[in-house]
């Protein structure tokens, strides 16, 4: 059973029934800290949980042109997100998820060598809206970092579909070379596509 949540009772919750505690894509510090207070809760149940980081990677052949992307969606982000949460009225101001990635947000449109928060911040950090951009090999290398948290599941999802499903099959292949060749796929590391 997969769970996520970053309050309190959800930590509560998850670490005594969940299998996997999922988590948003947030700066390894921010998982690390994350991993360390699910496992101590799971502790008290004699529960070991897995853990998996969903993210938004924006891949290309070379980093400016996985930034132009971003600034494309950032654009898009901008142009749709107000109309969205007035006809909507989202509000996640409420979730502590949502909290955490805007407080990082505000500290900066990257962490770490590619996360990138800035949709975050326009969309008020509605549900997973981080992302990894660069080149195919940058944004491998920094979802492994993931897992060299104690990260198992990498769940990826994007923000086109139909291009997402292209460059996710060679963003999961790098990802799959880079992890065997640090011997990471022993120790069950996977990728995963959702729809966007």
């Amino acid at each position: 059973m997969y769970f996520g949540g970053a309050s309190e009772d959800a930590v509560r919750a998850g670490a005594r029934h969940a299998d996997v505690y999922a988590f948003w894509g947030e700066p390894l510090a921010g998982i690390a800290e994350r991993i360390a207070q699910v496992r101590a809760a799971a502790a008290a149940h004699g529960r070991v949980p897995n853990f998996s980081v969903s993210l938004r990677p924006i891949p290309a052949a070379t980093e400016a042109e996985a930034w132009r992307r971003a600034e494309d969606i950032l654009r898009l982000t901008k142009e749709r997100s107000g109309e969205l949460r007035k006809a909507f009225n989202l509000d996640h101001s409420a979730q502590h998820g949502s909290r955490r990635l805007l407080q990082y947000a505000a500290q900066g449109d990257i962490h770490d060598k590619r996360l990138w928060t800035a949709v975050a911040k326009v969309t008020g950090a509605a549900g997973n809206s981080t992302a990894l951009v660069g080149s195919y090999e940058q944004v491998a290398e920094s979802l492994l970092d993931y897992t060299g948290l104690g990260v198992g599941t990498l769940l990826i999802r994007g923000f086109s579909p139909l291009e997402d499903a292209r460059d996710y099959g060679t963003l999961v292949s790098l990802v799959r070379e880079q992890a065997e060749r640090q011997g990471l796929l022993g120790n069950r590391v996977l990728a995963g596509t959702a729809a966007a």
